[in-house]
C-alpha cells in the first residue's frame, strides 16, 4: 500500500501539495483553538520540567493526526484508481480505434488496409525461398440481390459468405472483405499445387444454396489467385495481378479460380489498390 501511496503521491503532485498543506493547516487551527480557549493546558505548561501530556490529550492529538492521514491517504488511493481507470479506458479506445481502422464492420474480417499491411509485413520473408498466396474473391451476380431484395438481406448474405470462407481458411491465413462483394485470403508457406487446393475449397464452401430471410440463394464465385513472390513482391503489384485473375475468371461460364499469367493476355483495368 505504501509503494501506491507514493506512486499516487508522484502521479498527482498538485493535489498532494493541497492535501499537504490542508492537513497543517487542520493542525494549526487545532493548536490556535487549543491556546485561545486553553483546551490543552498543557500547552502553556510545556515549560515546567514536571509537565506531562495527559492521556486523553495524547489520544485526541493521535487521533487528529490519524484521521489527517487517512484522509491523505484515501485521497491519494481513489486517485490512483481513477488513473488506473481512466489509463486502462484509454488503452479499450485505442484497441478499438485500431480494430475500426483494420476490421470490416460487417462481417468483423480484416479489411483492405489490414491486407496491404500484411502483405507488406510478408516480402522480407520472400528471400528465404518460402511462398505466399494471395486470392482475390468475388461473388458473381451479386449486385442482382441487392437490386431485388435489397441491401439490408444483401448484407446478411455476405455475412453467411464470410462464414463460409472463414470455415475452409487456414487459422495461420489472412481472410479479409474488401469492400462490396469482394473478399480475399492471403495463404502463407503454400506452392501453387497447394495454393490450387486451398483455392477450390472456397468454390465448395460456396457450392451449396444459401438461405437467408426466407430466400434460397446459389451464389458463385470467380477468384484470382497471384502467387508470391513469382507474381510481385510489392503489395500493390500483387493485389493488381490477383485483381487481372480474378476477372478472367469472371468471364467463365460457371465458377471459376484462375491463376495470374506473366504471358497472358488480360482486359485493361486499374485495379484500386488504395
Amino acid at each position: 500500500m505504501i509503494s501506491r501511496v507514493i506512486r499516487a503521491i508522484w502521479l498527482n503532485p498538485r493535489t498532494s501539495v493541497q492535501d499537504g498543506l490542508l492537513i497543517a493547516a487542520v493542525m494549526l487551527v487545532s493548536t490556535l483553538l487549543a491556546l485561545e480557549y486553553d483546551l490543552f493546558s498543557f500547552v502553556a505548561e510545556l515549560s515546567e520540567p514536571q509537565r506531562k501530556i495527559s492521556l486523553a490529550e495524547a489520544v485526541f492529538l493521535t487521533v487528529l493526526l490519524a484521521l489527517c492521514l487517512v484522509a491523505f491517504v484515501l485521497r491519494r488511493l481513489a486517485e490512483e484508481k481513477r488513473d488506473v481507470a481512466r489509463d486502462a479506458a484509454t488503452n479499450i479506445e485505442l484497441r478499438n480505434l485500431r480494430a475500426l481502422a483494420s476490421e470490416d464492420p460487417l462481417t468483423g474480417l480484416a479489411n483492405r488496409r489490414a491486407l496491404v499491411s500484411a502483405l507488406t509485413a510478408a516480402a522480407p520473408a520472400f528471400s528465404d525461398g518460402r511462398k505466399h498466396a494471395l486470392f482475390l474473391i468475388d461473388l458473381d451476380h451479386f449486385k442482382r440481390i441487392n437490386d431485388r431484395y435489397g441491401h439490408s438481406l444483401g448484407d446478411r448474405v455476405l455475412q453467411v459468405v464470410a462464414e463460409r470462407l472463414r470455415t475452409v481458411t487456414r487459422p495461420s491465413d489472412l481472410l479479409a472483405r474488401l469492400g462490396g462483394d469482394e473478399f480475399a485470403v492471403l495463404s502463407y508457406d503454400v506452392d501453387r499445387d497447394f495454393a490450387l487446393e486451398i483455392g477450390l475449397r472456397f468454390v465448395e464452401a460456396l457450392d451449396r444454396e444459401i438461405f437467408v430471410g426466407g430466400h434460397s440463394f446459389r451464389i458463385g464465385i470467380s477468384i484470382g489467385a497471384a502467387v508470391i513472390p513469382d507474381d510481385g513482391i510489392a503489395a500493390e503489384e500483387i493485389i493488381e495481378n490477383a485483381d487481372l485473375a480474378m476477372y478472367a475468371a469472371k468471364r467463365q461460364p460457371a465458377s471459376s479460380l484462375v491463376f495470374f499469367e506473366p504471358t497472358a493476355s488480360y482486359p485493361q483495368r486499374i485495379a484500386n489498390l488504395t
